[in-house]
């Protein structure tokens, strides 16, 4: 048997990782700016993550959800304390996509309405509901391609305005940066406006803070720059630093019903030691305030480039989630920074080159990537 071949792959069979640097099967050393996908946040390897996943592991790795586990508890009021919302509720799962699935059946189980609002260039997942709102036709299969779902442009508050004053949309959901779309910002403006109109006509507002939350963009959540609450919020990718796992974290309006949401894996006992013990680094190395720090300096040296590079047209980001447009393919930046450099990122559209390194990222790691970019370029 061989493998379904669903991704372009690098050359490169990566073994090993420590902080921002990883090591391929060669002994070659690597730069990581792409954090695997944004999924890195304490680093690779973290000596206390090691520690408390282990332990787990030596005690017990898994049990069903039929009976109580106090390690979810503990996550759940950690994530409170730390994120801001103590009075929400949590219901852990295995994925982001699986995050915003279950954000949206429990919308539309609340309100009894089907109509969704999504932005042009959103990504929120590739299972059914996840990737019906997501805005790229090429990954909606038929069967998912239920008509549900209108696209609107980020930061047109007008004709966001206009669809929820029709009253039939059951929820918004949305990325206060979006990641796949290309690092593009909601405006305070927007984001508050859009936030009352959901409220006054009863539509339930999701933040999918999959990719740009858990600390990346400088504060928890990246909703939390444009002073808006909403009613539900999706993480995943960092929460565990690797170990597959999801959270929906719930207003404590929503009522749980029995029998309408459910898991298998989700929350088990090893997922719990691994994200409890990603807060234990947040708190004890203060990675939100690093993402901050760290992520405004290299946006400034990247826009201090930017005067001097004609192939640099554009920088922007908030903490450690940066996208660089480019004049060129991304690809012909990203090919050689990876091969040439030994230095990896992400990448967006056709010529965006994406960051999103591990939050424990230093300013001499910012200036070793500056270093490279700009040999590359």
């Amino acid at each position: 048997m061989k493998l379904f071949d669903v991704y372009p792959l690098f050359d490169v069979n990566i073994v090993k990782g420590k902080g921002c640097k990883v090591w391929d099967d060669k002994g070659q050393e690597y730069l990581d700016l792409y954090g695997g996908h944004a999924v890195i946040s304490i680093g690779h390897s973290h000596p206390h993550y090691i520690e408390k996943v282990t332990e787990q592991l030596q005690k017990i790795g898994f049990y069903s959800n039929s009976v109580i586990n106090k390690l979810q508890q503990q996550l759940a009021e950690r994530l409170g304390k730390i994120s801001g919302y103590d009075d929400y509720q949590l219901f852990l799962i295995n994925s982001g996509a699986e995050a915003n699935e279950n954000a949206l059946k429990l919308a539309s189980f609340t309100n009894g309405r089907t109509r969704v609002l999504s932005c042009e260039k959103a990504f929120h997942g590739r299972t059914s509901l996840a990737v019906e709102v997501t805005n790229n036709p090429k990954i909606i299969a038929p069967i998912n391609d239920n008509s549900h779902v209108t696209y609107l442009p980020m930061n047109d508050l007008p004709a966001w305005e206009a669809e929820l004053a029709k009253g039939d949309v059951c929820a918004v959901i949305l990325e206060c940066i979006q990641g796949v779309g290309g690092i593009k910002l909601a405006t305070p403006e927007f984001a508050q406006g859009l936030a009352a109109a959901c409220k006054k006509h009863g539509t339930i507002l999701i933040c999918d803070e999959i990719q740009c939350g858990y600390g990346r963009s400088g504060k928890f959540f990246a909703h939390q720059w444009l002073d808006i609450r909403p009613d539900i919020i999706t993480v995943a990718k960092g929460i565990a630093n690797g170990f597959p796992m999801g959270g929906v974290l719930i207003a404590p309006e929503f009522k749980p019903v029995y029998g309408q949401l459910g898991t298998t894996f989700g929350g088990n006992h090893l997922a719990c030691a691994a994200a409890l013990a990603v807060l234990d680094v947040f708190e004890s190395e203060h990675l939100v305030e690093n993402a901050h720090e760290v992520g405004e300096y290299l946006i400034a040296q990247l826009k201090e480039l930017q005067k001097t590079e004609p192939h640099i047209t554009d920088v922007r980001g908030r903490g450690l989630m940066i996208g660089i447009d480019l004049d060129i393919p991304h690809k012909d930046v990203r090919q050689p920074l990876i091969y040439q450099e030994h230095c990896f990122t992400g990448c967006a559209g056709t010529n965006i080159l994406r960051l999103l390194p591990p939050l424990c990222l230093t300013r001499q790691d910012a200036d070793d990537f500056m270093n490279r970019l700009k040999k590359t370029l």
